[in-house]
């Protein structure tokens, strides 16, 4: 029962004010001065469970994934999970002045006092420097031969792996926000001089280098399982330290790091250039993604008991819906075999149904249609991330031959061929249907049905008028009354959502039945991409789509060379390298849509450009009748600036506490 103890202590807040404890240096301070305090430490270090508290606690400065109070904007503020890109937006109102990942999704990042700064720890993110910090405390204790004596050398060996974990991952975190960073391996002692403090910037390659080794080290004591899953969920296993590090270089192969022109001429006050120089398309360039893929490689091989999930779900439904499914308990269905590590959330039944009532439409579910006045609906899915899914056909809607993408916005009454996803005989705009299984599974809108656990087969599904979405002006889950806040757009997240997830009674914020779930930061689809991905850029196409049609597959779709060449207007898109990266980074945005990825793949694509100087669009959701409500509206005009935007900027006072450091490009 040892075991459990960690994993308890993740789950509970109050474990992180054991940080404070012995964090008398404020966070600011480069790069996070070691404590002397030497008192408390010896008390933490001085049994198994003082220890493993403070194991604990360092899985606790991940960034947050929990949704907040109902009243509020809550932890969303701190989310930039969601509202940071072009994928999903929200409504101003109450919400604006402390909404600081949305604020940068509006282009208002700034130096003077940045949003979601991981730096110093302000603004809606914790500092990443203190999570290190406290790692190296842990590490540097731990290595201490008379430090706790009960604990033995097997258990010693994983904690410290995991610390070493985490440590990458906080560097991680750091480094794809801002680039070049500090490396903190060892924590600066107390007694060091002013100019000792003030660390300077390591280059882009040394950042890479060291985290890849520190991934490597981490794995080497970790185990490659957890001995009981059932109480060490969340506890980083071998394959997450591995995973990581394909992410690290994955991340570093990409165009943003490597062969970027805007950055060649970025160097520190020794005149060091912190990016790398290389061209792109160079050796170099080819080296580095060939050292991803051979990082993703040895990821997959760690992963012994990991696979592409399918839905244990025995009712009788078609294979669509089970399709549909697949995708949605992939994300939401706790120690499921795909799933390689996840974040421990707040498991009380208050974070966990506030968090999933947010992005369902109101009065779901038999709530009665005059209920209103309610917050709901905190995060909408644009009108163009809406395009970005695939046809019925496994192809982009504006290249599938059969699709009807010139009148997309047109309205069509569904008949009994949609009525899986689309109630029979409702209007609804032609983008809604005729599409694929990941867009009825990762969406919800106005005429859509959706699937819960309870309705067990699919007559029962059919028949319950509860699982149909009516989203118009006046309807059930639409406006109602002048202070009720619905989706912006006219889309809704439903892949977040637990199946099991139900209302129980007529107030919409009243205890709902279900399973909570842990985030899954690392699944394996996500891992399969980034394979595909460096397989494609290292001349390996075939070996590349074989892992993109395993995804595929999962959802119903029929494989890459296939869709193409009897669908697209592009038949020989997956036969070049060029055209088979346009698949796969496609692929990613729907596999792992509102998952967090997409704002880090946008920007280590050098796509955030295109994406985001678009303006976002969404239905008139305040329109009455179909004709009125099926109007594409402009809520945003986004503006992103390259390529100041792609990096986080520093803020003013580090600058000035740390002269040695030099800004990033534009800010």
């Amino acid at each position: 029962m040892k075991r459990t103890m960690i994993t308890n202590k993740i789950k509970t807040a109050s474990a992180i004010l054991l940080i404070f404890a012995f964090g008398s240096t404020g966070c600011n301070d480069y790069l996070n001065v070691i404590p002397d305090n030497i008192a408390n430490l010896d008390h933490v270090f001085e049994t198994r469970e003082t220890a493993e508290n403070y194991l604990a606690t360092l899985y606790t400065h991940m960034p947050n994934t929990n949704m907040g109070n109902i009243w509020s904007a809550g932890d969303i503020k701190g989310n930039i999970l969601w509202l940071g890109a072009d994928d999903a937006w929200t409504f101003y109102d109450n919400n604006y002045a402390e909404n600081y990942s949305w604020k940068i999704a509006r282009g208002e990042q700034n130096s003077n006092s940045p949003l979601i700064n991981a730096w110093d720890g302000w603004n809606g993110m914790n500092s990443m420097f203190k999570g290190i910090r406290d790692c190296n405390i842990f590490i540097e204790e731990m290595q201490k031969p008379d430090r706790v004596p009960e604990v033995g050398q097997i258990d010693r060996a994983r904690w410290i792996g995991e610390a070493n974990f985490l440590k990458a991952m906080y560097h991680f975190f750091l480094f794809r926000m801002y680039g070049p960073i500090p490396i903190t391996d060892v924590n600066i002692p107390v007694s060091s001089t002013p100019e000792e403090i003030r660390v300077k910037r390591n280059t882009v390659d040394e950042v890479v280098d060291y985290l890849a080794n520190l991934c490597d080290k981490a794995a080497a004591d970790l185990p490659l399982v957890l001995p009981n899953k059932l109480i060490e969920e969340g506890r980083a296993i071998r394959g997450a330290a591995l995973t990581l590090k394909a992410k690290i270089l994955v991340t570093a192969a990409s165009d943003l790091f490597n062969g970027n022109d805007d950055y060649k001429n970025y160097v520190d006050l020794d005149g060091v250039h912190l990016f790398p120089t290389n061209q792109w398309g160079d050796d170099i360039w080819k080296q580095k993604w060939q050292r991803a893929a051979d990082a993703c490689a040895e990821a997959i091989e760690s992963l012994p008991e990991k696979e592409l999930y399918y839905t244990k779900n025995l009712f009788e439904i078609s294979n669509n819906l089970r399709y549909q499914i697949n995708l949605r308990e992939a994300f939401t269905e706790r120690y499921n075999e795909e799933i390689i590590w996840t974040r421990l959330t707040n498991p009380w039944p208050d974070a966990y149904n506030n968090f999933q009532i947010r992005m369902l439409p109101p009065r779901l579910d038999g709530v009665p249609e005059t209920t209103g006045g309610y917050v709901s609906s905190f995060i909408s899915v644009t009108l163009g991330m809406a395009e970005r899914f695939y046809s019925k056909n496994g192809v982009p809607i504006e290249e599938d031959r059969f699709y009807d993408y010139e009148h997309r916005y047109e309205t069509e009454v569904a008949g009994e061929e949609q009525n899986i996803n689309i109630v029979k005989g409702t209007a609804t705009a032609k983008l809604n249907m005729n599409r694929e299984n990941r867009f009825y599974a990762s969406l919800l809108f106005d005429g859509a049905r959706v699937y819960w656990n309870k309705y067990g087969n699919e007559a029962d599904y059919l028949n319950n008028t509860n699982s149909e979405i009516h989203a118009r002006f006046a309807q059930r889950n639409g406006l109602i009354g002048g202070t009720t806040h619905i989706s912006e757009t006219g889309y809704y997240i439903l892949k977040l959502t637990s199946m099991y997830f139900t209302s129980q009674n007529s107030d919409p914020w009243a205890t709902v039945g279900g399973k909570w779930y842990n985030w899954p930061e690392f699944r394996l689809a996500d891992l399969y991409l980034l394979y595909a991905e460096a397989l494609n850029e290292v001349g390996q196409r075939d070996l590349a789509i074989e892992y993109i049609d395993r995804v595929r597959a999962r959802s119903g779709l029929e494989g890459v060379k296939t869709s193409w060449s009897q669908y697209s207007r592009e038949p020989n898109k997956p036969n070049t390298q060029d055209g088979l990266r346009k698949i796969i980074h496609q692929e990613r945005e729907i596999e792992l849509a509102f998952e967090g990825q997409r704002i880090w793949d946008i920007r280590r694509w050098k796509e955030a450009a295109d994406f985001q100087n678009k303006n976002m669009t969404g239905w008139n959701t305040s329109g009455r009748g179909v004709n009125e409500y099926y109007q594409p509206l402009t809520i945003f005009n986004q503006q992103f600036v390259t390529p100041r935007d792609y990096l986080w900027p520093i803020s003013i006072y580090s600058l000035q506490r740390n002269p040695n450091l030099v800004q990033n490009p534009g800010w």
